[in-house]
C-alpha cells in the first residue's frame, strides 16, 4: 500500500528526492517524464503547481505535478512518473485517481468539443503503460507532439532571407517585449507557446543552456523583430563516450505580418548553420503532429520521426 500526500509547496529535501526519481526514469524510458517547465516549477517552487508524492514502504516510489494555473484553454495539465522497479503495483492507477479528484475532472461526453475536458495528462515518449492506465480511467487520446532530429554533418542550404531583413543576435534587457509580442502572435492558437509571457522568457534567461548567440532575430530596416529562431543545446548525459550534445530547434517564430515570404525557412536554417558552428552533430525539434504543412517542411529539411509525447484528456 503506498501512501500518498498532496504538498503546495515541496520541502528542498523532497525535490532532490522527485529529482533522483525523474532521471531513474529518463535513464529506463528513454525520456525525460516531466517537462522543461515543470522542472522549472519543481526547481523554483511555483505557486501554481501541485505536488502529489507517492511513498511505498519508506522509498519515494512515484510523482505527479499539477499545473493549477493550467494551459491557455484554461485545462489543469499534470504530468507524472513511477519508479521503474516498482510498476503494475497499482502505484500509477493511484496517482491518476488522485489527479482526477484534485483537478475535479470527469469523463468528458462524446462530442464535448475542444474544451469538453478539464484534466490533461501529458505521456512522455507515448509509453505504453500511460495507454493502459488511459483507457482504464476513460482519457482520450487528443494531441500528439512528435519529435524529429536530423544529422548536421551532411550537406545543408544556405539561409536565404528576404530582402530588407537580417539577422542579429538577441540584446537581454531590450528584446523581451518584442518577441513575447511577436510570439504570441504567431502562436496565438497553442495551447503553451502562445501564454509565453516576459516573466517566462526571463526565467529560460537564468537557465545554464541560455545563450543568446543561439537566440537569432530577424529584423526589418528599422529593427522591427519579423520573427526568430531560438536554438538550444542538450549537453550529453553523463557516461556518454564522445561528444553526444543534441542542439534543438527551441521556438521558430515568425510574426503573421512576415509570414509567407519564406522567411520561416530561412530562420531554421539559419539556426542549424548557427547549431553545426557550435560543433554540434546532431539536431531535434519538437512539431505538433496535426501540423501537416510544418511537418511536411521539417521532412523536406531532412528531419525524420523520432518518437512523441501524448496527451490524454479526461
Amino acid at each position: 500500500m503506498s501512501e500518498l500526500t498532496w504538498y503546495d509547496e515541496l520541502p528542498a529535501a523532497d525535490r532532490a528526492a522527485v529529482v533522483d526519481l525523474l532521471s531513474e526514469t529518463e535513464r529506463a524510458d528513454g525520456v525525460a517524464p516531466v517537462g522543461e517547465q515543470g522542472l522549472i516549477r519543481l526547481r523554483t517552487g511555483a505557486a501554481d503547481a501541485a505536488h502529489l508524492l507517492a511513498v511505498h514502504q519508506g522509498r519515494l516510489a512515484a510523482y505527479a505535478q499539477l499545473d493549477r494555473a493550467g494551459d491557455s484553454a484554461g485545462r489543469q495539465v499534470a504530468e507524472l512518473a513511477v519508479r521503474p522497479d516498482l510498476r503494475r503495483q497499482g502505484i500509477g492507477a493511484a496517482l491518476v485517481t488522485a489527479l482526477t479528484e484534485r483537478a475535479g475532472a470527469r469523463p468528458a461526453q462524446p462530442g464535448a468539443g475542444e474544451n469538453g475536458d478539464t484534466l490533461r495528462v501529458w505521456a512522455h515518449g507515448d509509453h505504453p503503460g500511460a495507454a493502459g492506465l488511459a483507457r482504464r480511467f476513460g482519457f482520450r487520446r487528443v494531441r500528439e507532439l512528435r519529435r524529429m532530429r536530423r544529422d548536421l554533418v551532411g550537406d545543408l542550404p544556405g539561409a536565404r532571407l528576404p530582402e530588407g531583413v537580417r539577422l542579429r543576435a538577441f540584446v537581454p534587457g531590450q528584446d523581451e517585449a518584442a518577441v513575447v509580442a511577436v510570439n504570441h502572435r504567431a502562436f496565438s492558437w497553442h495551447p503553451e507557446q502562445g501564454a509565453m509571457s516576459e516573466a517566462d522568457l526571463r526565467e529560460r534567461q537564468r537557465e545554464t543552456w541560455f545563450d543568446p548567440a543561439g537566440f537569432l532575430l530577424a529584423v526589418d530596416e528599422q529593427d522591427r523583430l519579423r520573427g526568430f529562431h531560438w536554438t538550444k543545446v542538450h549537453p550529453a548525459p553523463a557516461g556518454t563516450a564522445g561528444d553526444g550534445a543534441m542542439g534543438e530547434v527551441y521556438v521558430v517564430g515568425v510574426d503573421p505580418d512576415a509570414q509567407g515570404g519564406g522567411l520561416g525557412t530561412a530562420l531554421t536554417l539559419a539556426g542549424l548553420h548557427h547549431l553545426r558552428e557550435q560543433g554540434i552533430r546532431q539536431v531535434m525539434l519538437y512539431v505538433e503532429a496535426d501540423n501537416a504543412p510544418a511537418v511536411h517542411v521539417y521532412e523536406r529539411m531532412g528531419f525524420t520521426l523520432w518518437d512523441a509525447d501524448v496527451q490524454y484528456a479526461l
